[in-house]
């Protein structure tokens, strides 16, 4: 079967392409288990690797990877708000932009706007650089007239994604560096404590305990080929990076993960809280309720989605939001509560985001004890590791000193 690269946006990590193997283009689509309105493009792998040699060699790159969608949307809704049209804005935000495939995409928007375009159609001509949920928000806001209060909530929204994915980074540094800086002194003992130590303990002779000239051997092996051994340390490092790539193995990982006792309630109230934040962005934009549903379902994990598609079901056939969300399970006894307060207050979005925030403060919390608990434990597991090799190098030393004396 041919390789296919899959060009999607993720709702927390943004842009992002996976190399599937797959029958066809649909095939590798549906083998990442993710939304159809999600992918941006299915290409043939040698398609993909020609196209991406030449965006990196030609100056008009149609990728903008790096587009700065929540920049864009505060400081267009900062114009608004002073009374400048939208055409000039986006003229004002060309006129400052310096880098050259973000004002590309700028130029190809304000082209389709002096054609008479809306707003929504000028920006689904640049699917790279404005996602499907930032362009549905755009269209909503045009038929209520709220354009403005719309960027200003797809913003905060985007901030809240940075912020969470910034929390999620900050957590893994110092685990990461542990584990980096632990296997490096490993490394470095394998190729130059251990082997002199070895050659010390022949000249003196006796007979060394079996643990001792295990790790001998290894160190003499790994002396005799250094390359072999770093890369080999390189490899083990890596893995798990390459594994995660693979698209079957990291579903079976997550569907693991979400099945764990302690773990799988704080992924699915993650999961709630995003689907809270996104409900109430768009309800806030003026999207109806019905719209801002199907829309917040292509971007909720893909494990709550059928859930959310028997709870619009329930909302068509007249089923108030709260019970149609009871029963498909995507609340809990605090989110409920603030959910009908928001139904019988017609403040429904305030309301949902107010439980996306609760949720987002109790996670900050176990995120906080997660770092406090797994930071002391790899400590634990790299001294013991590391001591473990000291200990055995001097055991046959000691040894030696009882015999004398």
């Amino acid at each position: 079967m041919p390789d296919y690269v899959v060009h999607l946006i993720d709702p927390l990590l943004g842009e992002q392409r996976h190399s599937v193997r797959a029958s066809d283009e649909q095939a590798a689509v549906v083998a990442l288990h993710i939304a159809p309105s999600r992918v941006l493009s299915v290409t043939a792998a040698t398609t993909a690797t020609t196209a991406s040699s030449a965006g990196r060699s030609g100056a008009g790159s149609s990728r903008h990877r790096s587009f700065p969608l929540r920049l864009f949307s505060q400081e267009l809704a900062v114009l608004l708000a002073a009374g400048i049209p939208l055409l000039e804005g986006l003229v004002t935000l060309r006129e400052k932009e310096a880098s050259a495939p973000v004002a590309q995409a700028l130029d190809a928007v304000i082209a389709k706007l002096q054609d008479g375009q809306p707003l929504s159609a000028a920006l689904k001509s640049q699917p790279q650089a404005f996602d499907a949920l930032f362009i549905a928000v755009v269209q909503s806001s045009e038929r209520t007239g709220q354009i403005e209060e719309a960027l200003r909530e797809h913003a905060a929204y985007l901030g809240w994604v940075d912020a969470l994915r910034g929390k999620l980074l900050s957590a893994s540094i110092y685990p990461l560096t542990l584990i980096v800086a632990g296997m490096a002194v490993i490394v470095f003992l394998l190729l130059f404590v251990v082997p002199r130590f070895a050659g010390i303990l022949e000249g003196v002779g006796g007979e060394l305990p079996a643990a001792s000239q295990l790790l001998i051997s290894t160190g003499r092996l790994s002396g005799e080929h250094p390359w072999a051994t770093a890369a080999a340390a390189l490899a083990l490092l890596l893995a798990p990076v390459l594994a995660w790539r693979h698209a079957g193995l990291r579903a079976w990982v997550t569907a693991r993960l979400w099945q764990a006792p302690l773990l799988g309630p704080k992924l699915h109230l993650l999961a709630l809280a995003q689907f809270y934040r996104t409900s109430s962005m768009l309800l806030g934009a003026g999207v109806p309720a019905m719209s801002a549903l199907g829309t917040a379902r292509e971007v909720i994990s893909e494990r709550l989605r059928a859930r959310l598609d028997a709870a619009i079901d329930s909302v068509g056939r007249g089923e108030r939001l709260s019970v149609a969300l009871q029963l498909a399970g995507l609340t809990t006894p605090v989110s409920l509560r603030m959910i009908r307060v928001g139904e019988r207050s017609g403040g429904l979005g305030p309301m949902l985001r107010k439980a996306a925030e609760f949720y987002d403060e109790e996670l900050s919390r176990l995120t906080e004890l997660v770092t406090r608990v797994v930071n002391p434990v790899l400590m634990l597991i790299m001294g013991v590791v590391i001591g473990g090799i000291v200990v055995l190098m001097y055991l046959p030393i000691f040894q030696l000193v009882e015999q004398v004396q």
